[in-house]
């Protein structure tokens, strides 16, 4: 989970220290990188599900290799967000990261097309989740720089919304096209590049990097561990801990079919939370500006809790077509309402290094989450990893709560 924008009661840091954007400069870029999320979302939505039935059926790659190929490519995106954003942050750019990560997304589905065997595949992937690596904390850093403080809520929720519906309209382009084109898939990966290349053009043709006054002090260093602002550090800590009990939400997925659902009821079901998700993550951004982050995002681990401990406790499929939706509404109060909060207790010139060590951090903890939750599902039964997800969440609550 993810923080939000500074509280209403927490001074904005020195005009010195911030970069500047005009207004309509500043719409312009968080609209556009949130078109340009949705391109690549959309993009990526539409091959992703489809990966490990070409790696299985077409290309005759044992099991094992799908779960060590989606390994290796998440772990390099977790671990290379901290370097990106400390890098835009020591030379004060943001833009060539964001198009670089962007770049590689779309060549990692040219890449996907031509792949003969499994090894390809694993480069295809790495290519991909680098730029994943690379442009995330820069991108969330670019939107900060251009927001005024008392907007980045509703920034950031417009971001993510935009992002989500690419997330909806990926898998359901996704499976039109395997319909159409009888699972080809090779011409679906080269489809699916044109929306990426198309977000590449968007975003060097209209984003513009906003202007750093004379005052600001160059990013030299690492971000400071001693340095930090102690709500930074209760934040990172709380969200390290609910991390580990927020497995994939591929678990999700399985607890609907140990339920009863077919495959494509329980996509159904994630496309309606992604749906619930898209649609309230701006208004939710806006209501965090207007009466701060903390109470927001404090409600949010305790809404996790309560889906989570339903998610345990589901006796009937039924319930679930509650939960997905709730589920959608704690990512609209939490992920962009999180970054945006980030982005205000920490300085202009460490933002980029402040947002990827979140990332980072809470990415390597999620991939342990989903090994955790994988052996509680398989000694302890499938309630099990919602439970311990659940009590987690209530702990980090507390955590969060008294940060200050």
């Amino acid at each position: 989970m993810k923080s939000q924008a500074q509280s209403r009661h927490r001074p904005a840091p020195p005009a010195s220290a911030a970069p500047s954007a005009s207004p309509p400069a500043g719409r312009r870029n968080v609209v556009t990188l949130g078109v340009v999320s949705l391109l690549n979302d959309m993009a990526a939505e539409m091959v992703y599900p489809i990966i490990p039935i070409f790696l299985t059926t077409v290309l005759a790659a044992p099991v094992a290799i799908v779960g060590l190929i989606e390994g290796i490519a998440e772990a390099t995106a977790s671990v290379l967000k901290v370097f990106s954003g400390w890098l835009s942050d020591r030379w004060q750019s943001r833009k060539r990261f964001v198009t670089g990560g962007y770049t590689l997304a779309a060549v990692a589905k040219i890449l996907l097309a031509l792949a003969a065997a499994w090894p390809q595949v694993l480069l295809a992937r790495f290519v991909d989740r680098a730029g994943k690596g690379l442009r995330t904390a820069a991108r969330d850093a670019l939107i900060a720089d251009s927001t005024a403080a008392h907007q980045r809520g509703a920034a950031f929720g417009l971001h993510r919304g935009l992002d989500t519906a690419g997330a909806v309209l990926g898998p359901l382009l996704g499976l039109a096209l395997l319909q159409i084109l009888q699972n080809d898939y090779r011409t679906i990966f080269l489809i699916s590049a044109v929306p990426a290349l198309l977000a590449v053009l968007l975003l060097i043709a209209l984003v513009r990097e906003p202007q750093r006054s004379a005052g600001n002090l160059p990013a030299a260093e690492l971000l400071k561990w001693r340095q930090c602002d102690p709500a930074f550090k209760k934040f990172l800590l709380a969200s390290a801990l609910f991390a580990l009990g927020n497995s994939s939400d591929a678990f999700l997925i399985l607890r609907a079919q140990a339920l009863g659902y077919s495959t494509s009821a329980a996509v159904l079901l994630f496309v309606v939370f992604n749906a619930v998700y898209a649609l309230l993550a701006f208004p939710l951004g806006k209501l965090a500006d207007r009466f701060g982050a903390r109470p927001l995002l404090a409600a949010s681990f305790l809404l996790f809790a309560l889906i989570y401990a339903g998610f345990g406790r589901a006796g009937h499929a039924a319930w679930l077509w509650l939960l997905f939706p709730l589920y959608g509404l704690y990512m609209a109060m939490s992920e962009g309402v999180g970054k945006a909060y980030i982005a205000g207790l920490v300085p202009a010139e460490r933002r980029g290094t402040a947002l990827g060590l979140f990332y980072t951090v809470t990415g390597v903890i999620t991939l342990l989450a989903s090994t955790v939750a994988g052996l509680l599902w398989s000694y302890l039964g499938p309630a099990a990893p919602f439970y311990f997800g659940a009590v987690l969440a209530l702990l980090a609550c507390g955590v969060f709560v008294n940060s200050k």
